[in-house]
């Protein structure tokens, strides 16, 4: 479950969308040779090329990642005009086909599902175990009302549902407004695309340019930033009291006020063996709260394996991330997890908000009551706003930002 928690650089900003009549798409492919997307006369002309032969040379691949960029209909867009495979850009070469998921139909695995109506001291307890092994939990009977995770996923749905012309006002990875509607926010700097619309937006410490947030999802975006601000301060002070530190250690941290909320649709795929929804990442920040819909797709590593998700109607999704695995000196677990590409007809939707510090020049590390002669400090402290640069100038790719500061990898 991933996010920008800031605009890409401006190299990427300088992109200039075009207005492009997309009416008369020629989508009339056939399997691999998988044709890569032209924009030309206003309007696409499919060129066929085998990947496998030439796979995606940097000037021929950003041609097309600009052309598809600066058509602004995303991956949505794509599906309806008819698209049965994908272009090159988004197959993943570098890994083999998904295969079938073990961890379907009952497997050894399973994410933890923590029951919040239960005494105080066993939810503690719950708590640090998923958090200290898996890094994921499910949680029920919580305060938010079913009314506001359906009325949040049920307007991003809406939004990406809309005719193009009526998304492309929005399509955008300027960040400078604090919203942002685009494929793939790392799409000028990963190895392969993924397949999802995302809208982002800022929603802590500075709220967005309301206006310019889309209006069939703004009332509900309002409110659910609420909803998830209770329920975070309410997590993290449970999460410190299983570190046996104050409740509110991670609220005196300004973990709570920096938020990003990234809501992606992911749309049929015609050829979801051969891409990703999300490639495997951990999260960068403290702490992930998501909703989603019935469609699955989520899976979270646990030693070798994928474990599936499976969603439950009402329950929210809890994760932890890198910074929280520094900050409890490696005893809550970051952990990888991953998209798969949607192979249904209904599309996958799911809303998460990312809390980072909003002290952005101050330094973080392992809490110094974590740390003692008989377990030292793991990791070395840092920045906050390094850490995030160091976030961005990579793709979004596995666990380089906990691996760089461990104390071993120091020089």
């Amino acid at each position: 479950m991933m996010s920008s928690f800031q605009s890409l650089s401006s190299s990427h900003q300088q992109f200039l969308p075009l207005s492009l009549s997309l009416s008369a798409l020629p989508f009339h492919y056939s399997s691999i040779p998988t044709p890569k997307l032209h924009f030309c006369n206003k309007k696409l002309v499919a060129k066929m090329s085998n990947p496998t032969l030439n796979p995606n040379p940097n000037s021929d691949r950003l041609k097309e990642l600009k052309e598809f960029d600066e058509s602004k209909i995303g991956v949505k867009g794509l599906v309806d005009k008819g698209l049965t495979t994908i272009p090159g850009f988004f197959i993943h070469p570098s890994e083999p086909p998904t295969p079938e998921p073990k961890t379907r139909h009952g497997y050894k695995h399973s994410i933890p599902v923590v029951d919040f109506s239960t005494p105080r001291s066993t939810l503690v307890d719950q708590i640090h175990q998923a958090s200290t092994t898996l890094g994921f939990f499910q949680i029920i009977n919580h305060s938010v009302p079913v009314e506001a995770i359906n009325r949040i996923v049920g307007s991003i749905k809406t939004f990406n549902e809309q005719p193009d012309e009526v998304k492309m006002k929005y399509y955008s990875r300027d960040m400078s407004r604090g919203v942002g509607y685009s494929t793939n926010f790392d799409l000028y700097n990963s190895r392969d695309a993924s397949w999802r619309d995302t809208l982002q937006m800022r929603l802590g410490p500075t709220p967005p340019d309301w206006e310019h947030v889309p209006e069939v999802c703004r009332d509900a975006a309002i409110q659910w930033d609420k909803e998830v601000v209770k329920i975070g301060e309410e997590l993290m002070g449970l999460l410190c009291e299983g570190l046996g530190v104050k409740e509110d250690r991670l609220k005196e941290l300004s973990c709570l006020d920096a938020r990003i909320m990234a809501a992606h649709y992911y749309p049929y795929c015609p050829q979801p063996e051969l891409t990703k929804g999300l490639t495997p990442h951990t999260d960068p920040g403290v702490l992930t709260v998501l909703v989603q819909n019935e469609v699955a797709g989520l899976q979270v590593k646990f030693g070798d394996d994928w474990v599936d998700l499976e969603p439950i109607p009402g329950a929210i999704i809890i994760n932890i991330g890198d910074i929280l695995q520094i900050i409890s000196n490696d005893e809550y677990k970051s952990v990888e997890h991953r998209v798969l590409a949607n192979p249904f007809q209904e599309p996958r939707v799911s809303v998460a908000v990312f809390f980072n510090p909003s002290q952005r020049e101050n330094s973080f590390g392992p809490l110094p009551e974590l740390i003692s002669d008989e377990k030292p400090a793991v990791y070395r402290e840092f920045i906050f706003m390094d850490y995030m640069r160091r976030f961005f100038s990579k793709e979004l790719d596995g666990k380089t930002l906990t691996n760089y500061y461990r104390v071993s990898n120091q020089i």
